[in-house]
């Protein structure tokens, strides 16, 4: 039996692993999946002050109050940065850190980082003066590799429950201490990973973390715990395994 602590992306709380969380507690595991602050049902608390940083204490402060130890730590997309400064936080009580479609940012790199410079503008004329970050609008059309999978019905889902997501989460730079390293798995969606062993090898700052650490993929969109959750809660038990 394993102990997994289930990290959303940006825009999502818990409810988005419930079919995960449902199919790995059905094995036995021990499930935690999170709603971070400002978003989901925490929505209220969206306010400017919401940072990086407060997302981080949210999972540290889950694990310590829970007394979790040798933690599957899963962040899906937007979380692998909380996550990240999480398992440096406390390195003696996770076992893995696993990125789901995201990755281990070097130290001084913000996610915001990671967008091209048009995207950027447009997501900052969207934003204006505000602190909140709309969500996408989920459209196969416009963006049909990152939306694969999803069917109406969940994309309905998906405009009906994402919430703006906290900007200062997106704009803050990974910063670690320098502590104990904890070991990596990679589940990829969107990203071949034949792709992926390249970039390792070509040292890319996004993957240079997961050169030592597990690779698997789930061929699917960037939302698999909605897209194929049965597959994707077969490799995160695959993980736990091995």
């Amino acid at each position: 039996m394993a102990t997994y602590v289930l990290v959303p992306g940006f825009w999502l709380g818990a409810w988005a692993w419930r079919d995960v969380t449902e199919t790995l507690r059905a094995r036995g595991h021990d499930v935690y999946p999170m709603t971070l602050t400002g978003l989901a049902e925490r929505d209220h608390l969206a306010g400017p002050d919401v940072s990086l940083e407060t997302h981080t204490l949210d999972i540290v402060r889950l694990i310590e109050v829970e007394d979790l130890r040798d933690v599957l730590l899963v962040g899906h997309s937007g979380g692998g940065m909380p996550v990240a400064q999480a398992a440096d936080r406390i390195p003696d009580r996770i076992a893995r850190v696993v990125y789901v479609e995201s990755g281990p940012l070097p130290d001084g790199t913000a996610q915001f980082d990671t967008v091209p410079p048009e995207e950027q503008q447009r997501l900052r004329a969207a934003i204006g003066d505000g602190h909140l970050m709309p969500p996408p609008a989920w459209d196969p059309l416009a963006d049909p590799v990152n939306v694969a999978g999803l069917d109406e019905p969940t994309r309905a889902l998906l405009r009906a429950r994402a919430t703006a997501q906290p900007l200062r989460t997106a704009t803050d730079p990974v910063e670690r201490t320098g502590g104990r390293p904890v070991p990596t798995a990679l589940v990829a969606s969107t990203f071949p990973l034949g792709v992926v062993r390249e970039m390792i090898e070509q040292e890319h700052p996004f993957f240079t973390g997961l050169a030592d650490g597990q690779l698997h993929e789930v061929p699917t969109g960037h939302w698999p715990m909605l897209s194929e959750p049965k597959a994707l809660a077969d490799v995160l038990d695959l993980i736990a395994r091995g």
